[in-house]
């Protein structure tokens, strides 16, 4: 990948859905170009795929938090399991260092949080906790 390519990707990450015609514009290259490289940066798995960000993922739980969780013993699967049950629960990622486990928690309004938060504190093998509020959100390339 060279300098060109990581232009394209970095256009691409800023609109994905722009046209090759808008990116050959923007990067001053011909639009064959653009095509070409671009199917090679996704041939060879640079590019994974194209996405679309829909007001329902921005809206659909205004309240959005991320919570630390720290597991007793081997009990990580089990808890996995169950938090992957809870609506509220968008994502269970397992981590190293101080915490086993977090947790991207969506929801209506903070008193729903709050009902989920005491859920998750009582289930069996969830030892300790810290949760903390996402206030806004910035994806890479993007204003």
């Amino acid at each position: 990948m060279d300098d060109t390519d990581s232009k394209i990707i970095a256009e691409l990450r800023r609109d994905g859905r722009a046209a090759i015609s808008d990116l050959a514009d923007r990067l001053d290259l011909s639009r064959a170009t653009v095509r070409a490289r671009m199917e090679r940066l996704v041939e060879r798995g640079e590019i994974a795929g194209f996405t679309v960000l829909t007001r329902a993922d921005v809206t659909a739980a205004p309240v959005r938090a991320i919570m630390l969780i720290g597991i007793e013993g081997k009990g990580a699967e089990r808890t996995m399991a169950r938090l992957a049950g809870l609506p509220a629960v968008q994502a269970v990622h397992s981590t190293n260092g101080k915490w086993d486990l977090i947790v991207d928690l969506g929801t209506q309004s903070l008193a729903e949080l709050d009902e989920v938060i005491f859920r998750i504190r009582n289930l069996d093998g969830v030892m300790t906790s810290e949760t903390n509020l996402l206030l806004s959100t910035r994806r890479a390339g993007r204003k």
